[in-house]
């Protein structure tokens, strides 16, 4: 606290420049760091509407910004033994850890709003007309008899992405093929299986 005084009484009037007011700020988180709470108190009111402006900037909502401020500045408080002048200034680092916090909320918010969206709107399944009639319309042993007349590539696309599940990219995936040629081998092994089993077009 003397030293922080002492700073004070040997500070230049407001018009300083950055580098006294980042010195000024050095010695504020060293107080901090040993537990003072008046110099927590100075160190707030400098740098909290500097961290709420980055803060903003980051999640776009004033009291989201207003609360990842507030926690910023209690992980100061906590974590102000962390902070070494030799590594940076008081506030670089501060800075950081509200830039940090901000990213994390904006990520955290993101990744709610994609859970919610996924179970609100189930995935649209990879099938198409034909398929949906096959799989309604027609018995297991048919099927079996149409898909043997296919060739080995077509078959073996057609059971991975209507038996297997599997997305057209998928397949392509698991069978070493480029897409476009999958969804070729399987456009036409799925038009000879239609004739074959003579599902309407």
């Amino acid at each position: 606290m003397d030293r922080w005084r002492r700073a004070r009484a040997t500070a230049p009037p407001p018009d300083r420049d950055d580098t006294v007011r980042a010195d000024a700020l050095g010695l504020l988180l060293t107080e901090v760091a040993r537990g003072n709470d008046d110099a927590f108190a100075r160190l707030y009111d400098e740098v909290s509407p500097r961290v709420y402006g980055l803060v903003l900037r980051v999640v776009r909502d004033p009291s989201q910004a207003e609360e990842v401020t507030q926690e910023v500045l209690v992980e100061v408080w906590r974590t102000a033994t962390r902070f070494d002048p030799a590594r940076g200034t008081a506030s670089g680092w501060i800075l950081t850890l509200a830039h940090r916090r901000a990213v994390d909320r904006v990520r955290t918010a993101q990744a709610a709003t994609d859970r919610e969206r996924r179970a609100s709107v189930p995935e649209a399944p990879a099938y198409d007309v034909v398929a949906d009639e096959v799989a309604g319309r027609l018995e297991h042993q048919q099927v079996r008899r149409c898909l043997a007349g296919l060739t080995d590539l077509q078959r073996e696309a057609i059971t991975l992405a209507y038996y297997g599940g599997r997305t057209y990219r998928e397949v392509a995936a698991a069978l070493d093929l480029a897409l476009p040629t999958v969804k070729t081998r399987m456009r036409d092994g799925l038009i000879r299986l239609r004739d074959c089993l003579g599902v309407g077009a």
